[in-house]
């Protein structure tokens, strides 16, 4: 396999992606539905949940590779609640996102998402991208972290949830490649990335996890160098069943990491 291209060679993208539409989701008086144009082709779609509290801080998620936005509406109350504006966008060809996934497009989109963020939220919550936190899911840790590493003037802090930091050890556990002599140089590079990221971080992630292993989490803190930094575990949760498990935990160690950067 070319090196250079596995994050976005079409065999390994049928691994990492699996897009769905937003069909058949009904619209939700809960949430805005938001356009960010990335190019003339291409634009991502969008879910705002604003909070009562007008002037609270934003929190752009990036979700896994088999959801879309539309899946948080129910979930979306527990940031809300605590005063936060959730935004979820999502990946090319995902809910209302035109065109197809790729590695790249993932990375480069999130940042383009970031550049034009003002123009597309301050409409409906004036001033809350100057509050800016973002929070990725699995997949989505991969944009969340090029966020942090390319824009850092722009973010208050960093979440990470069931965050992988090997993307060839992650091809490999999906199966259905073979990547004999790939090296890390060719993936997503998130743990070389961390290295710079002085943001402050808080990691979450579940004891169980076997598609994702909790080490990888804690090797992308053991590289982070910011002062303010927290890795959450959550006792016998896998990578799917975070909110089962522990979900007072869950959202009391987001609440408290946003409240200690931002007065909620």
């Amino acid at each position: 396999m070319d090196s250079p291209s596995l994050i976005d060679h079409p065999q390994v993208l049928r691994i990492l992606f699996h897009p769905r539409s937003e069909q058949g989701y009904p619209p939700t008086q809960a949430a805005i539905e938001l356009c960010f144009p990335i190019d003339e082709q291409v634009s991502l779609g969008g879910r705002l949940y604003r909070s009562q509290n007008v002037r609270g801080p934003l929190l752009l998620y990036w979700h896994g590779n088999g959801e879309i936005a539309a899946d948080y509406d129910d979930l979306s109350t527990f940031y809300t609640d605590m005063g936060i504006h959730f935004l979820v966008v999502d990946f090319r060809g995902y809910g209302l996102s035109t065109s197809s996934p790729s590695g790249s497009a993932l990375l480069n989109d999130a940042v383009a998402v970031v550049d034009g963020l003002k123009g597309e939220v301050e409409t409906h919550c004036p001033g809350v991208t100057d509050n800016l936190f973002v929070m990725g899911r699995s997949m989505g840790s991969a944009a969340a972290i090029e966020i942090a590493f390319r824009r850092p003037e722009k973010i208050k802090g960093l979440i990470l949830e069931s965050a992988f930091a090997y993307t060839v050890e992650l091809i490999e556990r999906l199966g259905g490649v073979s990547l004999d002599g790939t090296t890390e140089a060719a993936g997503f590079k998130s743990l070389e990335k961390m290295r710079s990221v002085q943001t402050p971080s808080l990691l979450i992630h579940g004891q169980e996890d076997v598609l994702i292993p909790v080490s990888d989490s804690q090797a992308l803190f053991d590289a982070c160098p910011a002062a303010d930094k927290k890795i959450v575990r959550i006792d016998h949760a896998g990578h799917n069943d975070l909110m089962l498990q522990g979900m007072q935990l869950y959202f009391e160690s987001i609440g408290r990491f946003v409240a200690n950067i931002y007065q909620l």
